[in-house]
């Protein structure tokens, strides 16, 4: 058995507590130790150093760290398990404590498992206080210790990660990505079973409209049904959740505010009266449900209270952002990486220009990077800068036009170029496919998952010497014979994009 442990983090101090537990029993080579620990810095910046051991562990295993550039944790593991090479892939929050001997028990509880098996989860266990009845925050985190799949211990093989895409990067924050690729994994035919090793999760501190900034989650729940169908509830383990209830209370409170001005007179005061009676009884119950098995402190008692009031037009508003926003969404089937040309495909060709303030977008670029960016796509530029080898511009030039595309069209993943001139004979002039190889290969892909858009015939022909699909946007540079080669051609960058989207081939 060989398995690498990720870690996604956003730097946060635990990081430092989790690892050390980790590494605890490691030390002079004791204990089963991971093949490797792969920390995935999420952070959308480079910040302050991350909190991890000052040394490490004598006869322990590495501790390498990628970034993932803020896309969230399910892309954060993404990138982790990508980078590993091992048998199985343990995922591990950074919050956690894992108790000694875990990496011991994680060995004998992957060990010897039949290849029907494609996941093995830990025991976690939430500390609540001895001394008080918990409060509205600690016994939702409680909840993560009957949880099922959850990502704070769960352990995959990499042939099933690889074989399912993955986590879904569409989920972009920590709450029902690992239910989804669960979903999926038993969908594919692989058992997920419990394992007998153990770690705690810390409650952490809270503040007071936790509870309402919580409500997101109601979008992620939107794309849970629309790709696991309306019984994705009882086949994760959840409960049936209180949005209809929500509704109606929302639906009351604005029924109350607009009727005097709909209606004027006694028929607008009476429907307000009983609008806001309906709302006032509906919060009440709602604030006592939450009040009455907590510690009743004076405290708790006024966040509940307010907050009892503001969840429900919160959980709906993001209800129906999550309705907008998954309209078309369909499975899984890993993250999309579109890679495009720079020059006259995302911004005007300005011949050899180190100058950012001469970069002017193409028409509609930005709106077409949004559109992949919101189905998850990652998002790559290829381009020859052949200005370089000429000496017309510096290749610090090149990078600074680079920082203004992203600044005016938002982030780019990854970004390659080639220096080169034709005469070169590097592998990385287009139509040559290097620059696509070495791209998929940063963003832990193979060329054949790709998807590259230009408005040239090299573009489209290093596509296919890579093995990527190409789509070549013509312009009035593009000669009549490189539109009749190519094999998929669109009229506008958004027409390629959504030729991506909907995987539909066109002439």
């Amino acid at each position: 058995m060989s398995c690498t442990v990720v870690i996604p983090t956003i730097g946060r101090e635990s990081l430092r507590v989790t690892l050390h537990a980790l590494l605890a029993g490691l030390s002079g080579g004791r204990g089963h130790a991971p093949h490797e620990i792969v920390v995935v810095d999420d952070r959308p910046a480079p910040g302050a150093p991350l909190p991890l051991p000052s040394a490490p562990a004598e006869g322990g295993p590495e501790i390498r760290v990628l970034r993932s550039g803020g896309r969230g944790p399910a892309a954060a593991r993404n990138a982790g398990w990508h980078a590993a090479t091992t048998e199985w892939v343990a995922f591990l929050d950074d919050d956690v404590v894992p108790e000694p001997g875990w990496a011991a028990m994680l060995a004998a509880d992957l060990a010897d498992l039949p290849p029907k098996v494609g996941g093995s989860q830990g025991r976690v266990t939430v500390p609540l206080p001895w001394d008080r009845r918990p409060t509205d925050w600690e016994r939702n985190t409680a909840a993560l210790g009957g949880a099922d799949w959850i990502t704070a211990d769960m352990a995959y093989r990499r042939a099933v990660l690889a074989g399912l895409g993955g986590f879904d990067e569409r989920f972009r924050r920590a709450y029902r990505e690992d239910a989804d690729l669960a979903l999926r994994a038993m969908d594919a035919g692989h058992r997920l079973v419990a394992g007998e090793r153990r770690l705690t999760h810390p409650v952490r501190p809270a503040g007071f409209w936790a509870s309402v900034k919580a409500q997101a989650g109601n979008a992620d729940d939107v794309l849970m049904r629309r790709v696991h169908g309306p019984s994705w509830r009882i086949r994760a383990g959840e409960g049936r959740g209180l949005l209809r209830r929500h509704l109606l209370t929302t639906a009351a409170g604005a029924l109350a505010a607009v009727a005097p001005v709909a209606l004027r007179g006694r028929r607008g005061a009476a429907a307000a009266l009983a609008a806001g009676g309906v709302w006032g009884a509906l919060t009440a119950r709602f604030a006592y449900e939450r009040i009455r098995p907590g510690p009743r402190t004076p405290g708790e008692v006024t966040a509940m209270a307010v907050t009892s009031a503001v969840i429900p037009p919160a959980a709906v508003w993001h209800r129906a952002r999550g309705l907008a926003a998954h309209r078309g969404a369909r499975p899984w089937a890993g993250p999309r990486v579109v890679l495009f040309d720079r020059d006259d495909t995302l911004i005007r060709d300005v011949p050899y220009n180190g100058d950012p303030a001469r970069v002017e977008p193409m028409p509609g670029a930005r709106r077409a990077l949004d559109r992949l960016r919101r189905h998850g796509a990652r998002i790559g530029v290829v381009s020859n800068q052949s200005g370089v080898a000429k000496g017309r511009i510096t290749a610090d030039d090149v990078r600074r036009v680079n920082a203004r595309v992203e600044r005016l069209l938002g982030r780019v993943d990854v970004w390659e170029f080639c220096p080169h001139d034709g005469g070169d004979a590097c592998g990385c002039r287009k139509p040559r496919p290097g620059l696509i190889e070495r791209a998929a290969e940063r963003l832990g892909v193979a060329p054949s998952d790709c998807a590259v858009i230009g408005d040239i015939g090299g573009d489209v022909e290093a596509a296919a010497a890579a093995g990527a699909r190409g789509i070549l946007v013509p312009t009035g540079r593009t000669r009549a014979a490189e539109i009749a080669r190519a094999a998929e051609t669109a009229p506008t960058l958004l027409a390629a994009v959504d030729l991506v989207l909907g995987g539909r081939r066109r002439r």
